[in-house]
């Protein structure tokens, strides 16, 4: 906009009542402003020509359609401002330039003629009244002004004479227009404070429009800023690379950055990178070599080259598939397991007739200490393969396994991608350990991100997050370990091959301690065979007398003590070989810890044993019945679980609906509570075996009669006195053994499990198969009148035991 000119007699020119229109292009005259215009369509420099050859006064109104070339009355905003031309000029290309002035708004009644100019009839727009003395008023003026003054401030290009204008306005309605003129407005928003009467609300609306201006204002001198010290900053540092290449010149030396380029390329010319990889590291070359080498950006680049130019991409080792030497190699690192060493020698041989073939994804579950870990590393020396290992127990972020994205600062690869970049082969062991241990939080949940590692139909285009390309992993052996198998989500479970590992017989543990534990502990404390010797009677006695795991941890933690007090006293001079036998065992292990069999001597009223599964392996159970005078409640103690305690409840409802039968003397319930307590009561238990042993040691207080100390038993109750199938029945059996039970009493429908017991140890035992809680009572209970089987509300056949 150009300078206004108020003059103080404007308003008082009369204003003809039809005038020549002139359109105007995207941009609004408002009343006492002076603006040049430069015209060149034919109709405007007629309408020019009449207003000069009449009284010079035209009425000045915006197109809605700024590029219609030919616009009528329907294309014109109907409210416009009359102005006098002041001067004309000419120009040699035929438009011609005119300095208008505006006088008053106007709004257009009717359009009297379209042609050879457009002509309308007009009504003259005053303001609204106002009040002069309004605190409102007053305000915006004055915050207007001072507005004005900061946007000069902050670079609005605004003339001095404006803002002595405008220092000097007191009329809110003038004061907005010769605001409106000098902001660059929409048109949209010139013509609303054209069309707006009301001095305060047009004033206003102004206000708010210088606002956002001078806030526009600041932000553009921000970037300007920033911008300038960037270019600066960019400047300076061309600077003083072009001087360092000269000197890095004079001095002979190269192009580092140039160099590492090529060394980069090189590096991925020998590798056998996918074609999306190789996409990826040229876009990410290319990057490099356009940034500056110490920049940040550069590091992080340079990092993502180096994580994709070492990663073993195709490069594998060759299998041994000769079975016989992979046989022999598991036999040497491990006794026992045979069904696990059978499943790798049927993987080799598939391997040795298809060259190509997914590689299995097994689980090994078992208790602590019996050797899974180890065995995977077995596993890869007899395939003649890498090893590899990732422990995720207590991993809680997805990131671990899919690594971080590159966004993030000091981003890696997963665990997965690491494991093998540690490896340098594509076609590792990978053991997964303790996948029964992952966590899941709001960082995601590990274990639904391994469903893609670990599933053949789609590892072989695993996309790591920070990687950003598809890696084949289906070359990889997956091997994963966990204790429990419930914890460990069923789509993860689906994708594995389940393989149990029990607990060892102790004629297993001797062996192996003979053969692994004993020769890697002599060497560890700094022992030869000359300087010590296990005898097989203290091996024994030690296994025996001194552990009962399911594993081998505590038997190796007892051979080392003993080791480390024979070495204390070779290092103090002794010249003889120590020899250990059982009884010098006290002397350097002290005495035996109690065993718990100890506690049953002899037959008792109301005691049972039974038999339970935990993640250490077997255990034997105790369970302990009396009554007392009462109500008829069932208290129970010893930290039992809602199953537990629900088996404890259906037996006792089975001993008071068959009571006659049974024995038990009629009201026998009713003044009587029935307490049932499991020692070691720290110890949380639960679960459904217990059901048999309750309602034996119940019985035998009801009916006080002794249970066999003999005898071990598991099994689930039915209200109706069937005996149910559990589970863990080869860790129960050696449990059963460790503690010297002889006679067993399993479920009939897990007789089939004994097939999974060693047949040294089933020839040592004697078993009782049983449907019906009644054949528990005849085989456990003492006693002349025993319960006969035929008595059972569900028939049954004559019990004969299995040896």
């Amino acid at each position: 906009m150009s300078d206004p000119m108020l003059s103080e007699n404007q308003e008082e020119v009369r204003i003809p009542d039809e005038l020549p229109v002139l359109p105007l292009r995207d941009m609004v005259v408002y009343p006492f402003i002076i603006a040049p215009l430069s015209v060149a369509r034919a109709l405007s420099i007629q309408a020019v020509d009449q207003a000069l050859s009449e009284n010079r006064m035209i009425l000045l109104t915006s197109q809605r359609d700024k590029d219609n070339d030919d616009p009528d009355g329907e294309d014109l905003y109907t409210t416009g401002t009359v102005a006098v031309i002041m001067r004309m000029l000419k120009l040699p290309d035929g438009r011609i330039r005119v300095l208008v002035q505006g006088v008053c708004r106007a709004r257009i009644t009717e359009i009297t003629g379209t042609r050879p100019f457009i002509t309308a009839k007009i009504e003259r727009l005053a303001d609204q009244p106002h009040d002069p003395n309004s605190i409102e008023r007053e305000a915006l003026q004055r915050s207007v002004k001072r507005l004005l003054e900061r946007a000069t401030g902050l670079g609005k290009n605004l003339p001095s004479e404006v803002m002595v204008i405008a220092n000097n306005l007191e009329d809110p309605g003038r004061l907005a227009d010769l605001t409106a003129s000098n902001l660059d407005l929409q048109l949209e928003e010139c013509q609303q404070v054209l069309e707006t009467l009301d001095p305060i609300a047009r004033l206003r609306r102004v206000h708010d429009f210088l606002k956002r201006e001078l806030d526009l204002l600041s932000m553009q001198r921000e970037i300007d800023s920033l911008a300038r010290d960037e270019m600066d900053r960019s400047q300076r540092e061309y600077y003083l690379r072009h001087q360092m290449k000269a000197i890095q010149t004079e001095l002979g030396e190269g192009n580092e950055l140039s160099e590492e380029v090529e060394q980069y390329r090189f590096k991925a010319s020998k590798m056998k990178m996918p074609a999306d990889a190789k996409e990826e590291f040229e876009r990410q070359l290319r990057k490099l070599e356009r940034m500056h080498p110490d920049s940040s950006e550069a590091t992080t680049v340079r990092n993502y080259l180096d994580w994709l130019t070492t990663l073993p991409w195709g490069k594998t080792t060759r299998d041994n598939l000769d079975l016989v030497k992979a046989k022999t190699i598991l036999d040497e690192d491990h006794y026992g397991l045979d069904k696990i060493k059978e499943r790798i020698l049927e993987y080799l041989a598939v391997r040795k007739l298809k060259k190509k073939s997914k590689g299995p994804i097994l689980c090994f579950v078992g208790p602590p200490g019996v050797g899974k870990t180890s065995l995977g590393r077995s596993i890869a020396r007899a395939l003649g393969r890498k090893f590899a290992r990732l422990s995720l127990g207590g991993v809680k972020d997805e990131a671990e396994i899919r690594g971080h994205r590159r966004t993030y600062v000091g981003a890696m690869p997963g665990r997965i991608i690491q494991g093998l970049h540690q490896g340098e082969s594509a076609n590792p062991v990978f053991m997964l350990d303790e996948v029964d241990k992952i966590g899941a939080d709001y960082r995601g949940d590990p274990s639904s991100a391994l469903l893609e590692v670990l599933d053949p139909e789609q590892n072989f285009a695993f996309r790591d997050h920070y990687l950003g390309v598809p890696y084949d992993l289906s070359d990889v052996m997956f091997i994963t370990t966990a204790n429990l198998l419930d914890p460990i989500q069923p789509a993860f479970r689906d994708r594995m091959e389940i393989i149990r590992l029990s607990g060892y017989t102790e004629e297993e543990k001797l062996i192996i301690a003979q053969r692994h534990l004993v020769p890697r502990q002599v060497d560890e404390n700094g022992l030869s065979d000359e300087r010590i010797e296990f005898s097989d009677n203290a091996l024994k006695a030690i296994i025996s007398d001194y552990t009962r795991e399911a594993g081998l941890r505590n038997l190796e933690r007892l051979i080392a003590s003993v080791c480390r007090k024979v070495a204390r006293q070779v290092a103090e001079g002794r010249k003889t070989k120590v020899r250990i036998i059982a009884s010098s065992l006290e002397g350097y292990l002290g005495p035996a810890p109690a065993t718990r069999e100890e506690a049953l001597k002899e037959d008792q009223i109301g005691a049972a044993t039974g038999l339970a599964w935990t993640e250490t392996g077997g255990d034997v159970l105790f369970i302990e019945a009396t009554t007392m005078d009462g109500r008829g409640n069932l208290i129970l103690t010893g930290q039992l679980g809602d199953v537990m305690k629900e088996s404890a409840q259906a037996a006792l409802s089975y001993a008071r609906t068959y009571a006659g039968e049974l024995g038990i003397p009629a009201g026998y319930f009713e003044d009587r509570d029935i307490h049932i307590h499991i020692p070691e009561g720290a110890i949380p238990k639960d679960g459904p075996s217990a059901g048999i042993t309750i309602a034996t040691a119940m019985l035998s207080v009801f009916t006080q009669r002794p249970v066999r100390r003999d005898i071990a038993m598991t099994g689930e109750i039915t209200l109706r006195g069937n005996v149910l199938p559990v589970g863990g029945i080869k860790e129960k059996v050696l449990a059963a053994r460790r503690s010297g039970v002889s006679n067993l009493i399993l479920p009939e429908s897990n007789r089939k499990n004994l097939d999974d017991i060693p047949k040294a140890i089933r020839r040592e035992l004697e078993f009782f198969f049983v449907k019906n809680i009644r054949e528990v009572f005849d085989i456990a209970l003492q006693g002349a009148d025993r319960l006969r089987v035929s008595e059972s509300p569900v028939g049954q056949e004559t019990l004969q035991p299995m040896h």
